[in-house]
């Protein structure tokens, strides 16, 4: 069987449900709010009798369902300020009506000067909201088209399309209500507003909401079942199992969907479109020409794919930012890698991606975040991450910075690797991968060839010269002899000493231990 057709170990349920971790952050809301309101949508879907083939599209409609907000996250910006926040006060309000044109014109240019402030109310008035109109649809439609992506099936993608929509109309798209919205978009309208009213206001604030917009924004037959059955469908909506029907994901269609949530989390800053993949590329082939385990190497290439992800816990306003951070601002940038590591913590395929993922901007002397890890607390794949991470940001414009040309980022780099704060094989490895290899022969350390690494790592966990063989399909004379080749150039007098260079080295990855 090919690699990868094999089993990942993960369905794309548990995929999506991680994945919406992260979503809860650019909502400005607790995580697991998404999963929360699944479940709620999930219940009274049941009390209500929804036919099963209506509920299928429940749990990837509730967890793909406000995705989009990253596309549209630049825009809302730009317009009112900290997204975040923005998000988070929207769930306070029926977004239709006086109340929402004072919502957003008490909003308008926050955080900008005076003159910003009434330039964007001006225009919302003007416009009649056109703007935010828009930023609405690119939402839909980026959702939509993810949901394509990751081959959920087109109902999904045409609920998705209605994520705006209102009961009465006067949504978006405009004149779209009542039963011409999905059944899961009308069980979502209701379970995301009142998730977020239970957690600050009891079953009693979450009744009063729904009552206050039945007919408006939620369909009634929604409200009618959740006024009778409340108690039942938001008590402990967090401690279910996840029942979503599993969907097994082979390795290649894991990479395949990683692909696509790296694309959708670099769209949260224009800037940084195509980083995610261009790490992960970088990482991957420096990881391969290092000779490191091929499960090293995947999990490297996985882990560029995802290691921005905790960026959407950061503001947009943040991440834009043309001059210097303040330290607030900065402590929420160092906290975008706690985020990622939190985020892919628990589905047991992600785990090990997600650990080397958190180790993007860790550096070898210990002036990186969020662990501030030195030397051998760093393994060999963080050592990758963290170069090809530094490089290929150097290569893109930023707020602060234009992009810098190859010439300057090769140099910036090995300025790193002299003042220690990159590991030099790692980096040179990243180097050669773009192409900018000439300056030295990339192996592993003390001049390892990628086979010899492989043997370090075996031998340092433990394995006797005819298990190495065997495990690397080689005779055992052959085996001695990278064993003691090994020793030579390590300067090694025994296993025990040769592991202590692979650990010193990164070689021996604690996340394997």
């Amino acid at each position: 069987m090919e690699s990868a057709d094999r089993d990942a170990g993960i369905g794309l349920a548990e995929l999506l449900a991680a994945f919406s971790l992260a979503t809860d952050l650019g909502l400005g809301q607790p995580m697991e709010h998404v999963l929360r309101s699944w479940r709620i949508a999930e219940r009274l879907a049941g009390h209500m009798g929804l036919p099963e083939d209506q509920r299928r599209s429940l749990f990837p409609v509730s967890m793909l369902g406000w995705v989009g907000c990253v596309a549209d996250s630049p825009e809302v910006a730009a317009s009112f300020g900290d997204d975040i926040a923005f998000r988070a006060d929207s769930y306070e309000v029926d977004l239709a009506g006086p109340a929402a044109v004072g919502f957003f014109l008490r909003r308008a240019g926050r955080g900008g000067p005076m003159w910003h402030r009434l330039r964007v109310a001006t225009t919302l008035l003007a416009t009649g909201g056109q703007n935010v109109v828009q930023g609405m649809r690119s939402h839909c439609t980026t959702t939509s088209a993810l949901a394509e992506r990751l081959g959920l099936g087109q109902d999904v993608a045409t609920a998705l399309r209605q994520f705006f929509t209102r009961w009465d109309g006067r949504g978006v798209p405009q004149g779209v209500g009542g039963t011409d919205i999905a059944p899961a978009i009308r069980l979502l309208h209701l379970a995301d507003v009142v998730e977020v009213r239970y957690r600050t206001g009891g079953v009693e604030g979450a009744l009063e909401v729904a009552r206050a917009r039945r007919g408006r924004q939620f369909a009634p037959d929604v409200v009618d079942a959740f006024v009778a059955h409340a108690p039942d469908v938001l008590t402990n909506a967090g401690i279910d199992p996840l029942t979503a029907p599993r969907r097994p994901l082979t390795e290649g269609e894991l990479d395949t969907a990683l692909e696509a949530l790296a694309d959708f989390t670099d769209l949260r800053c224009a800037s940084r479109a195509g980083h995610s993949r261009g790490v992960a590329d970088l990482a991957g082939a420096a990881a391969r020409s290092m000779g490191l385990p091929a499960a090293d190497v995947v999990a490297t290439r996985r882990a560029g794919l995802l290691h921005d992800i905790g960026l959407h816990g950061v503001p947009v306003t943040v991440l834009d930012q043309p001059g210097p951070l303040s330290a607030t601002d900065w402590e929420r940038v160092r906290l975008s890698s706690y985020y990622t590591e939190r985020v892919l913590a628990r589905p047991a395929a992600l785990a090990k991606p997600g650990a080397i993922a958190a180790m993007a901007h860790e550096r070898m002397d210990g002036s990186g975040y969020h662990r501030g890890l030195s030397g051998a607390s760093v393994p060999m794949t963080g050592r990758v991450l963290a170069a090809a991470c530094a490089y290929r940001a150097m290569l893109e414009p930023r707020a602060h910075r234009a992009a810098l040309t190859d010439k300057q980022a090769v140099g910036a780099i090995r300025d790193a690797i002299r003042s220690g704060a990159l590991d030099g094989d790692a980096a040179e490895a990243v180097l050669a991968a773009a192409g900018n290899g000439g300056r030295r022969r990339v192996s592993g350390p003390a001049g390892l060839t990628p086979r010899e690494v492989e043997v370090l790592v075996l031998i340092s966990r433990g394995a006797q010269t005819g298990e190495v063989a065997e495990r690397l399909g080689i005779s055992r004379r052959t085996a001695g002899t990278h064993i003691e080749r090994i020793y030579t150039k390590t300067g090694a007098s025994s296993r025990a000493t040769a592991t202590l260079f692979a650990l010193r080295n990164g070689l021996l990855d604690p996340l394997d231990l």
